[in-house]
């Protein structure tokens, strides 16, 4: 999905990789967030957690019927709230679309893709 804002000097428009960058900082700055996943764990391997370069693997932005969806997926800290950090995620991530991009998430899925614990590292 490419995102276009029309202003009075013309047209913007924002690149996918864009769009997930900014769901993904706004995800992992999410306390109990180990790390974004990918959505596609037989082909990118189950135990990787995606850097920086590579958060477009761990979300999907949509745009169904005129609203903007959004799927992420995360692998979460042993020990912490799973429904607290979900909604945690998806506060932020509406949050920051809005802030940075001007654009208005209307459903944020998250997905919890693994649990890591200490002994992990």
């Amino acid at each position: 999905m490419t995102a276009t804002m029309k202003t009075q000097y013309g047209e913007i428009g924002l690149d996918k990789d864009v769009i997930s960058k900014v769901v993904g900082i706004a995800t992992t700055q999410n306390y109990g967030v180990v790390g974004m996943a990918s959505r596609k764990q037989i082909r990118d391997g189950i135990q990787e957690i995606l850097g920086f370069e590579n958060y477009s693997r761990g979300v999907v932005v949509s745009d169904e019927n005129g609203r903007t969806v959004v799927d992420v997926y995360i692998i979460v800290n042993f020990g912490t709230r799973i429904s607290e950090i979900c909604r945690n995620v998806q506060n932020s991530v509406k949050y920051d679309l809005q802030r940075y991009l001007g654009i208005s998430a209307n459903v944020v899925n998250v997905f919890v893709q693994g649990i890591r614990t200490t002994e992990d590292d």
